[in-house]
């Protein structure tokens, strides 16, 4: 699950009073405009993104609707097939090829008018970040 936030510190504060959660990977996303936060704990993983540019998608994003709720995220065993399938089934998508993600991971995302209004990322599953591929 993916939340937009005003300031990273003050979330992650937040959050861990909220859930036990460990701050996994932080990372300034320059191509995106973003910097965002990976946190994992026992039921699962949140990402926490905040605008870096004032004129990048995060930052409209949150000017129009504010801080909270972005996105969900679902794995796949491999991204390039799941968007190859999901083009031919008629879906629409954001992306047609999987691009980088937090962590160096291949990510997509799906439009919303797709799913039922929600933002949707797909995660390539197994994705070996720190080999680049």
């Amino acid at each position: 699950v993916g939340y937009v936030v005003a300031d990273l510190d003050a979330a992650l504060t937040a959050l861990g009073h909220t859930f036990a959660t460990t701050v996994t990977h932080r990372e300034v996303m320059d191509e995106q405009g973003v910097e965002a936060v990976m946190c994992e704990g026992p039921g699962g993983a949140i990402e926490l993104i905040t605008p870096l540019d004032p004129e990048g998608a995060i930052a409209r994003f949150m000017a129009k609707r504010g801080e909270g709720f972005h996105h969900v995220a679902v794995a796949v065993p491999d991204i390039e097939e799941a968007l190859a399938g999901l083009a031919a089934d008629g879906v629409e998508l954001i992306d047609r090829h999987g691009r980088r993600g937090l962590g160096g991971h291949v990510v997509a995302f799906l439009h919303p008018r797709a799913t039922l209004g929600v933002l949707t990322e797909l995660i390539e599953h197994g994705h070996d970040a720190a080999h680049g591929g």
